[in-house]
């Protein structure tokens, strides 16, 4: 969840006195500009840091770049930096919320539209064109939330909360390969009891707003909260993972010893005690918890509503017309699944809802739940990714260099995170794409559904899609790092399953029914998110609508509608951005006819970064035109 721009991951350390934090914001940047290997004389970095840009991919360069230099989690997520920690020293620290960042980004959000603005088209090259189209687009979406709904977010929650993500963040993203960045670890872990204290001043004042969340929202925070704080020292999943990397280290005994008593003074002295705070908060507020669930019951809560469309989906769309958008949806879907089931024997007269709850719970299509499942289905998983690596290539001109692994879901999180999800690769080769599956309810994986989560989440979707972004040298820094909507990333990764069946991939039509089930469960998201935040239906109304149409098991459509709650908007961009991509495609082939080449069409789609859907539509009618002019 992008946590405006109050995420640790995008804030740094508030220096008060603002002549340090220009001399800082310029050293660090320069140290940054140097990794990347850019060339800089005297009147370069002049320019950059304290003149008017040159261009506006000089600007927005700069941009992200000194936004690099105050978010440590960033630079340390990013990798190429880390060899270079002792310029940024970022893999010692963390960002701390600060009750002044509210009214800096507003300034700086507003001084960035006017830059923006005073570019003129007339001087543009025409990739510059777009990059201002989604910088404007990007910026105004921002301040527009920034001024009007600074404390409509969630960023204590059950699924994606602060308190997870550090954990995660130490646990998967801090390197720990020598002795000092073991120790920069620890450094880390003893700034947690800051940085929740920060979050916990974010949380007062969005209550002196009126905003809390949902009432099951408290009964989840409060009970993970607990067992993080109740966890002894040496099963504490920051201590486990540290010490089993740092054993690995070529070190003396001593100096694992001295790491070892560190880590654990920094779990007692300051990562539970924040644990402690936000519990503390919790418990004393969740008597003024919300009673209701969708963000229509906060104050301003159908404007914010339609701010979050607009900004995942890239469209101007209404509520209501997504909502009717997922109701003919679910009725196509539902049609060809059935179908299907009926074709292979099942009872023509009970609904494909029905049909594919009594498959979910078919022993057939499930793992024996014995101790080493997850070795198994892991494995499994890695080898449906290898073969979708190999089928698809002939769809593409060419293949990501980096390769992607599957990984388990973290225990401490696998109870209330989703079915799987993906996470780049570092840029310096240090770390692949990682597929995480969450294989906690043995319900949760039915064989026929995994080769279409392979797809959506390595080959030929997100991995391949944001590897190739990130290895394409022809963007600028903007295009590749500054921004992201999940309008295009989802919506290609819900397009990539479709794909792999068209490529052949998935002939068995059992594998079908998965990719299909897959499918109509993002068209009931159209219907069960714009249901809850706009249409005023409960948790239990969701639950029960998804449950009917999907034949997903009641721990996954329990997790999803409530994910949806806490993150209101993003779970619309998925067949949002799949339908407008398929709908290009056929608007290029109707247009092209004999000329159409799928592999063209890919990178016309691909080649740009992660745009919004508007960019991608002008790039395809830029393909259409020219393949036409070529005729």
């Amino acid at each position: 969840m992008k946590f405006s721009k109050y995420s640790y991951n995008d804030m740094n350390e508030i220096l008060t006195n603002q002549g340090a934090v220009m001399i800082k914001r310029t050293f660090k940047a320069i140290g940054i500009l140097l990794i990347f290997g850019l060339s800089l004389s005297s009147l370069y970095l002049v320019n950059l840091f304290f003149m008017k840009p040159v261009s506006i991919d000089h600007f927005l360069g700069k941009e992200f770049l000194t936004g690099l230099a105050d978010s440590p989690e960033s630079m340390t997520y990013i990798g190429i930096f880390d060899q270079f920690n002792w310029i940024t020293r970022h893999n010692s620290k963390l960002s701390i919320l600060n009750p002044n960042d509210l009214q800096t980004n507003i300034k700086d959000a507003k001084k960035t539209l006017k830059i923006l603005n005073k570019y003129k088209d007339s001087s543009l090259s025409d990739n510059q064109k777009i990059t201002k189209k989604i910088a404007i687009f990007d910026t105004e979406n921002n301040l527009k939330q920034l001024e009007e709904f600074p404390y409509h977010d969630y960023p204590l929650n059950q699924v994606r909360g602060e308190h997870h993500n550090l954990i995660s963040f130490m646990s998967d993203m801090h390197p720990i390969r020598s002795l000092s960045e073991a120790k920069d670890f620890i450094k880390r872990t003893n700034l947690v009891i800051d940085v929740y204290s920060g979050l916990l001043g974010w949380l007062e004042r969005q209550a002196a707003e009126g905003i809390y969340a949902p009432k099951f929202v408290y009964d989840h925070l409060i009970k993970q909260l607990n067992e993080l704080i109740n966890y002894s020292i040496e099963e504490h999943p920051l201590y486990t993972q540290f010490i089993k990397k740092a054993k690995l280290l070529d070190i003396s005994d001593d100096e694992l010893a001295n790491l070892d008593a560190g880590l654990k003074s920094s779990i007692e002295n300051s990562v539970t005690p924040g644990f402690v705070l936000l519990r503390d908060f919790m418990v004393s507020t969740k008597v003024n918890a919300n009673p209701h669930h969708g963000i229509w019951s906060q104050p301003n809560g159908d404007e914010f509503y339609e701010l979050r469309i607009r900004s995942y989906t890239t469209t101007d769309y209404s509520p209501q017309k997504i909502h009717d958008l997922g109701v003919s949806e679910v009725a196509r879907i539902s049609s060809r699944m059935k179908e299907i089931l009926v074709s292979l024997g099942y009872d023509a007269s009970k609904t494909a809802g029905t049909l594919m709850n009594e498959l979910n719970e078919d022993p057939s299509m499930l793992y024996a739940d014995t101790p080493d499942r997850k070795k198994i289905v892991v494995q499994d998983y890695m080898d449906m990714v290898t073969e979708a690596t190999e089928g698809i290539k002939g769809y593409f001109h060419t293949m990501p260099k980096s390769p992607v692994t599957v990984i388990a879901a973290p225990e401490y999180s696998e109870k209330t995170a989703p079915g799987g999800w993906y996470q780049s690769p570092a840029l310096d080769g240090s770390r692949p794409g990682a597929f995480y599956v969450n294989l906690y309810d043995i319900k949760q994986t039915p064989k026929y559904s995994m080769k279409t989560l392979a797809y959506h989440e390595a080959t030929p979707g997100h991995h391949h899609q944001i590897a190739h972004s990130l290895e394409n040298d022809e963007l600028t820094l903007y295009r590749r790092f500054g921004y992201g909507t999940s309008a295009f990333s989802e919506g290609w990764a819900l397009y990539s399953e479709q794909l792999a069946l068209e490529a052949g991939l998935a002939p068995d039509p059992y594998d079908e029914l998965g990719i299909l089930q897959s499918e109509i469960f993002r068209a009931v998201r159209l219907v069960v998110d714009t249901g809850i935040h706009y249409k005023k239906w409960t948790r239990e109304e969701a639950i029960a609508y998804m449950k009917a149409k999907t034949g997903m098991s009641d721990t996954e459509c329990r997790v999803e509608i409530e994910r949806y709650i806490v993150w209101p908007g993003q779970a619309l961009s998925y067949k949002v951005g799949m339908i407008k991509i398929l709908e290009l495609r056929e608007k290029a082939m109707n247009a092209l006819g004999d000329k159409f080449n799928i592999k063209d069409f890919h990178s016309a789609v691909l080649d740009h970064g992660n745009p919004p859907l508007f960019i991608v539509e002008q790039k395809i009618d830029e393909m259409i035109s020219k393949g036409l002019t070529n005729n």
